[in-house]
């Protein structure tokens, strides 16, 4: 296999440093910045000049060679898209999770390939390894506080076989420390956070630049008006933020849309029994391995920083249901269940 390895370099510190490892093991390290987004990329709340600057100083530090490549069209057709039709459809996507699979592993992973590097390295906190059946896993990282699989769940076995992940086994205290000490100018960076092509810029602004806002009421299980939603696409199930409704007793949050009648459900109280579900039904599965695991026991997650659940997964006939040991909280439309065995990452699918 050819040593050459063409890292994405998103100008933060964790791809930074992914190169700098990769350079010190020996390997013909080549850069790229993907830019996937256009859209009023000169306001306030874009980094993405920044970041390329951040990008290619980082390369001139470690002396490797860094290309600009735009992937704003394939973006904006595999993965906006979606995320306008799912919010226009009353559920809540996460599009970070497409964007791995469709841009960051499937276009960047082709380019690098025709760059003739056999493999691509991106700064995620996970592992991948040989499993007993010749097949690659995704294995979780060594910090679980960062542990990223979740966004990587639906990676194919070609995806995951050409990858490498140089962070897996480093904490982020460590990833810090090594920048700082080879003098990375990005060192301390704070990391980015939220959907990458809305970046810091506030949501409801944003969505209602691509999508029509349909005020309705706000109303209990039993019918009573309590207020009125500026949308139902701005809102997710378990939301307690910006509900604006007062009054004394326990806190108000989001438990449901009724989406022919327009109106946002609301329920008091953390752990009202609506907010509780003993069991999901998942499609549009994929699974790393190529092949669906065998029915039975698990753990999985239907949100990225939530502890492991134990669980029973068995199969429908255009889906899958998992069954939980303990009723989950707030479980979303739209967004995925993850299955896991173990430290491996299995694969998931969006909830229904």
């Amino acid at each position: 296999m050819s040593d050459k390895i063409v890292v994405g370099l998103s100008g933060g510190v964790d791809s930074s440093v992914t190169a700098h490892l990769l350079k010190e093991q020996g390997f013909d390290v080549h850069g790229v910045f993907m830019q996937n987004w256009e859209d009023d990329n000169n306001d306030e709340y874009c980094s993405i000049k920044e970041d390329s600057m951040d990008a290619i100083a980082v390369a001139d530090l470690l002396g490797i060679d860094i290309e600009l490549v735009n992937f704003a069209a394939e973006y904006k057709d595999r993965v906006f898209s979606y995320f306008l039709a799912e919010y226009a459809a009353g559920r809540t996507p996460n599009p970070d999770i497409l964007c791995n699979s469709e841009i960051k592993f499937r276009c960047f992973l082709d380019y690098a390939i025709e760059l003739g590097g056999a493999r691509m390295a991106t700064g995620h906190y996970c592992g991948n390894r040989i499993g007993p059946d010749g097949s690659t896993q995704l294995i979780r990282a060594r910090d679980a506080s960062k542990d990223q699989t979740y966004f990587l769940y639906r990676l194919s076995q070609e995806q995951v076989s050409h990858a490498v992940f140089p962070l897996g086994g480093l904490l982020k205290s460590e990833v810090r420390e090594i920048a700082e000490r080879i003098g990375l100018p990005n060192a301390r960076k704070k990391d980015s956070t939220g959907i990458c092509f809305i970046g810091e810029r506030p949501f409801r602004e944003f969505l209602n630049r691509y999508l029509p806002k349909v005020p309705g009421a706000m109303v209990t299980p039993e019918g009573v008006v309590k207020g009125e939603h500026m949308g139902l696409m701005y809102y997710t199930l378990g939301q307690r933020q910006g509900l604006g409704i007062g009054g004394e007793g326990l806190p108000w949050f989001v438990a449901g849309k009724d989406i022919d009648k327009n109106q946002l459900i609301v329920v008091q109280g953390h752990d009202h029994p609506l907010l509780l579900q003993p069991a999901l039904i998942a499609r549009d599965c994929s699974w790393i391995a190529g092949e669906a695991p065998p029915a039975g026991r698990y753990t999985a997650k239907t949100r990225y920083r939530q502890q492991d659940a134990a669980c029973t997964l068995e199969y429908l006939h255009d889906g899958v249901r998992l069954t939980f040991d303990e009723p989950q909280w707030a479980v979303t439309p739209g967004q995925s269940m993850v299955l896991y065995q173990d430290e491996v990452c299995l694969g998931g699918g969006i909830i229904q």
